[in-house]
């Protein structure tokens, strides 16, 4: 029997269409947006900020997840131009958002001048939880699932609710939900950098390569049990490499269906591996270098100022000044007169306060 379908357009105003996987991209970002708010707060940072860099970061991102997807589709495009647009009938490559994320942002925080490591540590929590969520656009499309599995390991196994297995059906067969894995595996990655940023050890930039490194490997094996990934013909070397990393998941679960015709090495698998690998390399040679001694703690020093962030000229020229009127005592406090002047006051005054007056004025 086949399962009920979710309509993918959740309402239609006229000839304008609403689909659900935009409102749940739309969601994705606002949810990001205010968590990265909520802790750029603790370094002075503006809701402005964040908001600027949500305007140009999610088309952006938009733009680089689509133009990667037609680069390695460019086959089924080359002939039909117009479909390169057409993108709520799916086809965004998640590596392809986040080049075109990390090139805006680079080019914003340093426009703004901050550090981009500093305020992209900030960001990465944001990043995860947005691909959490966004992962269930690909749910209602009917998308980025994984090869064939027997209904009762979803409804019995993974005791999963029945509009998820019935929505698992695709054309009278079920298939791993590789959506909820890799949510799930972001839920627990959030939690992870959420703890791992008030950790006092944690160094400028190591927060970002955490995600790196927790987002890439679930990647890489949730990847390899989907049947719509992104592929191309590598040395046979290669393909017995990952698939021989991936080999521990054979216990659990068999690899989606890959047409050698097509490629024999995931694009999704090699690049987890290679940023794996950079991500720990990068922590490691910024530790022995030296470069790593500012804190993630530590306030964000505009580079155009000098100055923390959110603290103006203005604001910082009043701090020195204020304390520079303030005269300089030892003892007491400021604006109250010292144990010792209190002496000196009362001993000019009454008759031998007098007279030393008036031998002061003889001399």
């Amino acid at each position: 029997m086949i399962g009920l379908r979710l309509d993918p357009i959740a309402f239609a105003l006229g000839p304008i269409t609403v689909h659900w996987y935009g409102i749940i991209l739309g969601t994705a970002a606002l949810v990001g947006l205010l968590l990265a708010v909520r802790e750029g707060k603790r370094f002075g940072l503006s809701p402005d900020f964040f908001m600027d860099l949500l305007l140009f970061g999610v088309p952006s991102a938009i733009i680089g997840a689509r133009l990667y997807f037609v680069a390695f589709k460019w086959e089924d495009y080359k002939n039909n131009l117009p479909a390169i647009f057409q993108i709520w009938n799916g086809g965004i490559a998640i590596y392809g958002a986040l080049i075109g994320a990390f090139l805006c942002g680079y080019f914003y925080f340093r426009y703004k001048g901050y550090s981009f490591l500093r305020i992209a540590d900030i960001c990465a929590p944001s990043l995860l939880v947005g691909q959490m969520i966004g992962r269930w656009g690909n749910f209602v499309n009917q998308e980025a699932y994984g090869g064939p599995a027997e209904e009762s390991f979803l409804r019995d196994t993974l005791h999963l609710p029945a509009w998820i297995v019935d929505q698992m059906n695709i054309n009278g067969v079920f298939h791993h939900p590789t959506f909820l894995y890799e949510s799930l595996w972001n839920l627990a990655g959030l939690i992870l950098l959420l703890v791992l940023r008030r950790r006092a050890f944690l160094r400028a930039g190591e927060l970002l390569m955490s995600y790196f490194i927790w987002y890439s490997i679930g990647r890489f094996f949730i990847e390899a049990l989907r049947t719509d990934s992104l592929a191309f013909k590598g040395p046979a070397w290669l393909a017995s490499l990952m698939d021989g990393l991936w080999s521990p998941m054979t216990l659990l679960f068999e690899q989606g269906y890959l047409d050698p015709e097509y490629g024999n090495v995931r694009i999704s698998q090699l690049i987890a591996v290679l940023l794996v690998i950079a991500a720990v390399i990068i922590i490691i040679i910024r530790r022995k270098t030296g470069a790593a001694s500012v804190r993630y703690s530590d306030p964000i020093i505009s580079q155009k100022t000098g100055l923390p962030a959110g603290v103006t000229a203005e604001q910082a020229g009043d701090s020195a000044a204020g304390k520079a009127s303030q005269p300089i005592q030892k003892g007491g406090s400021a604006g109250k007169p010292t144990e010792a002047g209190a002496g000196q006051e009362s001993s000019l005054s009454g008759p031998e306060g007098e007279a030393n007056t008036e031998s002061a004025k003889k001399e």
